[in-house]
């Protein structure tokens, strides 16, 4: 909360040529918000990982201070010195921090065991579907923004369900492969040395997919579609350990991708927005003051950001749509620079490592695909924004984690982070003879599994 403090007298020495005295008051209120996590983690968790809320709590800081920025930066001149602090778009994500870290904590109150989710994997696994599909069967004056049909919008009141979809399909998926893998990891022939699986266990990895295709058409997103795959095909992969997988999810989904780009340039109808997206992706410039005018204008806020950057408050994010949600990442780039956002790119990437460590550590199979998973599933969701932003890949809706602006998102990946502390928690929790250390309060893994714990030895 330091650097989002220095952070915040920074971007107000820049925008107003003075620092006011309370530019303070968001890193505090966060700083009471993240102690108040960190007592009931020490509480509730005690021997979770410490580096994740940190972590965590960096980037979540690092985007209210943006926010806050952004708010300066449309504010008329003359009212930005008064501009109240808890105001505009980063008083909101302040509000929103806050009611995501209270479902944090009544989360891992109410899980005492991570085991405990696999009780109720089918019930999850069916809520992750339903969540997924109802924007597409929405009509789209209720669910589309942007040319997505990701969101659910009453009003003034919108949500994004598919953000808290991953995380109940995480869970069906690592009980539904605890309980396939060892029929999973059958391999029927062996080419160029890797073995790959009969072709009647393909029936799975077939199903996802084509629910993956049914959301890149209908709800015209390449980054759901790529998140939902990818997820299944990892967690697929750490339960069998076949890389056979992997290709075979690769190849499935590239494929899936480029007859829907086929489609789209012959029959058109709902494969014709993704068709629309990929030839902004192939070449935005040809229509940089329309279709391609939001990539343009991220490729050369980036740009204008060079290596170290305009400095915070030193950018110019009106210029840039959507700076506040989807291109956040290239607006804080135009004022850190490269360095900066390699800097976030690595706190990102510890973030990922540790719930890695989590899930080799932890002693239970559906702990381990769970963990691992989830890290996973946070990773990719950075690799999807960035690409798109980049113009590595298309352009996607999807927001980044802790940073954007908006609830849904801020509060779905609290809940992952609450997962991996428990399960960290669980991986990290001492084992002794017969105490209660040895078995959590979610009763013992035979009971929710069938199955005996497993101990990873050296």
């Amino acid at each position: 909360m330091v650097l989002v403090a220095a952070y915040s007298a920074t971007v107000e020495a820049n925008v107003l040529d003075t620092v006011t005295p309370d530019f303070w008051m968001p890193a505090a209120a966060l700083g009471l918000v993240f102690l108040g996590l960190h007592l009931v983690i020490r509480w509730l968790a005690p021997f979770a990982d410490p580096a994740l809320l940190p972590a965590v709590a960096l980037l979540n800081g690092i985007g209210v201070g943006f926010l806050r920025r952004y708010d300066l930066a449309k504010a008329a001149p003359a009212d930005r010195e008064t501009l109240a602090i808890f105001a505009g778009t980063g008083g909101r994500q302040l509000a929103w921090t806050l009611g995501a870290v209270i479902l944090a904590a009544g989360l891992l109150a109410i899980m005492r065991d991570h085991r405990s989710l696999s009780r109720y994997a089918y019930t999850l696994g069916l809520a992750g579907i339903v969540l997924v599909m109802i924007p597409a069967v929405l009509p789209a004056r209720f669910s589309e923004i942007n040319n997505a049909k990701l969101w659910i919008r009453i009003g003034g009141f919108s949500i994004q369900p598919g953000e808290f979809a991953k995380l109940a399909l995480l869970a069906f998926f690592a009980y539904y492969l605890v309980r396939k893998r060892e029929v999973l990891s059958l391999a029927s022939r062996r080419v160029l040395g890797i073995d790959f699986p009969r072709g009647r266990d393909l029936g799975p990895v077939l199903v996802v997919w084509i629910i993956s295709l049914l959301v890149l058409v209908f709800e015209k997103d390449l980054g759901t579609s790529l998140l939902y795959f990818g997820m299944f095909v990892v967690t697929l992969y750490i339960a069998t350990e076949r890389v056979s997988w992997l290709l075979i999810g690769l190849i499935l989904f590239f494929g899936g991708a480029y007859l829907a780009y086929l489609l789209g340039s012959t029959v058109g109808g709902p494969f014709l927005n993704f068709y629309d997206r990929a030839q902004i992706w192939l070449d935005p410039f040809a229509e940089p003051y329309d279709r391609g005018y939001q990539l343009v204008q991220g490729l050369l806020t980036l740009g204008t950001g060079g290596l170290f950057g305009a400095g915070p408050g030193g950018g110019q994010p009106t210029l840039l749509p959507e700076v506040q949600t989807d291109f956040i990442f290239a607006g804080i780039g135009e004022e850190i620079g490269l360095f900066g956002l390699s800097a976030l790119l690595v706190v990102y990437l510890l973030v990922v490592e540790r719930g890695l460590r989590a899930a080799l550590a932890v002693r239970d199979s559906f702990g381990k695909l769970l963990a691992g998973g989830l890290a996973f599933t946070l990773g990719l969701q950075v690799f999807v924004i960035v690409g798109g932003i980049s113009k590595l890949i298309p352009l996607t809706g999807q927001t980044t984690p802790f940073l954007s602006a908006g609830g849904s998102s801020l509060m779905a990946n609290w809940l992952l982070i609450a997962v991996l502390l428990r399960v960290s928690d669980g991986a990290r929790r001492p084992v002794t003879g017969g105490g209660p250390a040895a078995r959590p309060s979610g009763g013992p893994p035979e009971q929710l599994h069938g199955a005996p714990t497993e101990v990873i030895r050296p």
